[in-house]
């Protein structure tokens, strides 16, 4: 009972702070990006529910991966830790999901802020183009120049392009120094989480059995975190395998793999359920795995399976 309480204090603690604060990177972010857009009227709505639906997948993973650290180095029973992990996964992840999808119905968006004002001479650049406007920024009719690689200097008294439409300034510039390995984590849990998303607008037991599948999945890799003596050691080797699981779940959902699935098991399982069975069979091909690996080693009284 207290190895239990343990885990489920803090599982509860990190999912939690986990979870808020990458709703707030998240809202920061969106806000540098939203005051970009001069003048207002070009910016795009700020969805707060789409953010924290985009937020609910990287912070499962990290939970789990975290918690299975915990309770390997507290040598916490392998059984009990999944058990407890699945459990309270399932509880966190399809909770948070229905509360976001009905908290989504009120669409809350963020009230446009104040224009941004500049003096004449704003310099905007995009895919080594560059506008330059000849009065403040927040005047859209107003006259600019426009730079073009290899071609003289364009003066555009009225900006209008085919059909009298007028030219859109475009974003503020910044450069973007992101990690491509960042960028890709960002991709798949993107597609991860609009995968989600879908199924729980489609149907209640698709998305449950795929979120049981998906925790059941995360939670057997409990005994990649006990490999060796090195705890921190063991939570690298454990990141590295829940970004293969991350990257393996968007592209199990491509529409083209189920498909190429489907076409090997014809009428045996419907196509929402074809990633479910995939996770399901890879986490109990982990779990027999590893109860021939405790069989076979000599166990330690401390954590034996």
């Amino acid at each position: 009972m207290k190895n239990i309480a343990k885990l489920t204090l803090f599982f509860s603690l990190t999912f939690t702070i986990l979870y808020l604060a990458a709703i707030l990177l998240a809202l920061l972010s969106a806000w540098i990006d939203f005051v970009r857009y001069i003048p207002i009227e070009a910016r795009p709505a700020l969805n707060i529910m789409e953010l924290a639906w985009n937020a609910l997948p990287p912070v499962i993973y990290l939970s789990i991966l975290l918690v299975l650290s915990y309770s390997a180095r507290r040598y916490i029973p392998i059984p009990l830790a999944i058990l407890n992990i699945l459990v309270l996964g399932c509880i966190f992840y399809m909770g948070s999901s229905y509360g976001i999808s009905r908290a989504g119905a009120v669409e809350v968006h963020f009230r446009p802020v104040a224009a941004l004002q500049a003096e004449p001479g704003l310099i905007l650049s995009r895919s080594s183009n560059a506008m330059i406007l000849l009065r403040e920024s927040g005047d859209v009719w107003g006259p600019r120049v426009v730079s073009i690689p290899g071609q003289p200097l364009i003066y555009q008294e009225v900006p209008q392009g085919p059909g009298n439409t007028i030219l859109t300034l475009p974003p503020l510039p910044f450069a973007d120094l992101t990690p491509w390995f960042i960028r890709s984590l960002n991709i798949d849990f993107s597609l991860n989480a609009a995968e989600l998303k879908n199924r729980l607008e489609y149907s209640l037991l698709s998305f449950a059995v795929y979120a049981f599948a998906l925790i059941l999945l995360l939670a057997s890799m409990r005994s990649v975190l006990g490999l060796s003596r090195w705890p921190f050691a063991n939570l690298l080797l454990g990141a590295l395998v829940f970004r293969g699981i991350a990257a393996l779940e968007a592209f199990l959902n491509t529409r083209e793999i189920n498909t190429m699935i489907d076409s090997f098991l014809p009428g045996v399982l419907p196509p929402e359920f074809i990633t479910p069975a995939v996770f399901g069979v890879m986490a109990l091909f982990v779990i027999f795995y590893t109860m021939l690996i405790r069989i076979v080693r000599p166990r330690r009284s401390e954590d034996a399976f």
